[in-house]
């Protein structure tokens, strides 16, 4: 039943078979995303859009196809759709891929098929570290910047006592491991944890009632999209900030805050790397990509999906698009080695474990009465910069970095 689902799957998001000679030139894009379930606000049809306007930016002469398909949460569905992409549709890059467990299947099918793989909505840090690979690019956010922004930011203001809330797989237990590491060289306590079945749960008054239990003066939310949206809203209706308990939002978008409303998120604290509001250059980006999501602002996971297309185009554009099809490790390594710069996220680099780096920032929520237009929600309190934002290039364990 689930080779089934994923050839049909993979079917519906395939085009028409073209003759070999004809797609010869051709660089085809697959936007691989959740597209139907608990991520479709964070990735789904905006990131599609954001690629497509990458297209419409950057494509710079070149012949280039879009190629879209839903890995519904599950690894086995993810890869599978990744190898037909490759094998038959002669695929060249894969983009986006919510979901850490399956970011992780389509790591590996990359790797095998010397094919370019850019992670914008997986936050694993692994993929820089233990799993990195030569093909691979991580460009938006990880669970080490994450935890590292959000995480002392608390502990510093006075949340010194911590409790989990994880969803039970791998983007949440990195995510838990990673800001519980950056709590307690704070000074700060972790009193206790509860792990969450995903996908699929909506229920989170026993996990909430624990961490009301535990007394900590933090409920950090390992979780993100919908059940981050069902997590806060719940941890509302059982009177946890009202007793005063902080919510530290480990992965909040701005669609979750959006899906909220400014009365419950109000306060909440977060960190993302792209506002729409930022500055020039963020706003102009979005009114250009705003007519592609039907009016839905764009988040960092989106944007990520808009600069490193873009820039993967830039480094197809500075080979040749034949060169740049025979290997996607050699297409990565021309990408580390130019600068990058878009809209979304202004300057940066690719370093050599695959991190790309750029400034983080760190918001507050804007209360109802502070907010003057839709989609108007956040306050800046603090940037972080890229050389400091990330884990540094010797603590990750990644084999492509040399001692």
């Amino acid at each position: 039943m689930i080779r089934r689902r994923a050839l049909l799957a993979a079917a519906a998001a395939a085009p028409l078979a073209r003759p070999a000679r004809a797609q010869a030139s051709v660089v085809k894009i697959g936007v691989l995303n959740d597209q139907s379930g608990v991520y479709r606000d964070i990735s789904g049809p905006t990131s599609v859009a954001c690629v497509r306007q990458a297209v419409e930016d950057g494509a710079r002469g070149l012949s280039v196809e879009v190629l879209t398909g839903d890995h519904q949460n599950k690894p086995d569905i993810g890869a599978s759709i990744a190898r037909q992409w490759i094998d038959r549709d002669g695929v060249d890059m894969i983009i986006d891929v919510a979901n850490s467990g399956v970011a992780l299947a389509i790591n590996g099918v990359c790797k095998e098929k010397d094919r370019v793989y850019i992670n914008s909505t997986g936050a694993t840090a692994d993929l820089t570290g233990p799993a990195c690979a030569a093909t691979t690019v991580h460009w938006t956010y990880d669970t080490w910047m994450l935890a590292h922004s959000t995480g002392a930011a608390m502990v510093g203001a006075g949340g010194d006592t911590w409790f989990f809330v994880t969803a039970d797989y791998a983007f949440g237990t990195a995510l838990e491991r990673d800001t519980t590491n950056f709590v307690k060289q704070a000074g700060g306590k972790v009193l206790g944890s509860v792990r969450h079945p995903f996908p699929g749960n909506t229920d989170f008054s026993s996990f909430l009632l624990q961490a009301q239990a535990s007394r900590a003066k933090v409920v950090g939310i390992c979780n993100a999209g919908t059940d981050t949206v069902n997590t806060i809203k719940q941890a509302a209706e059982f009177g946890l900030t009202r007793s005063g308990v902080k919510l530290a939002g480990l992965l909040v978008f701005l669609n979750d805050v959006h899906a909220l409303g400014l009365e419950a998120a109000q306060g909440l604290v977060l960190t993302e790397s792209f506002y729409w509001d930022l500055n020039d250059r963020t706003r102009s980006f979005t009114r250009r990509v705003l007519p592609k999501t039907g009016g839905v602002h764009p988040a960092m996971s989106h944007a990520g999906c808009y600069g490193g297309a873009l820039h993967y185009l830039k480094a197809v554009a500075d080979m040749g698009a034949a060169e740049a099809k025979r290997s996607g490790g050699a297409t990565v390594a021309r990408m580390k080695a130019m600068p990058t710069d878009d809209d979304a996220f202004g300057a940066g680099s690719i370093r050599a474990d695959g991190r790309k780096l750029h400034p983080v920032y760190l918001f507050e929520v804007k209360k109802p009465g502070e907010s003057k237009a839709p989609w108007d929600y956040y306050k800046l309190i603090a940037t972080t910069p890229a050389e400091q934002a990330f884990r540094p290039l010797n603590e990750g364990g990644c084999p492509l970095v040399r001692a």
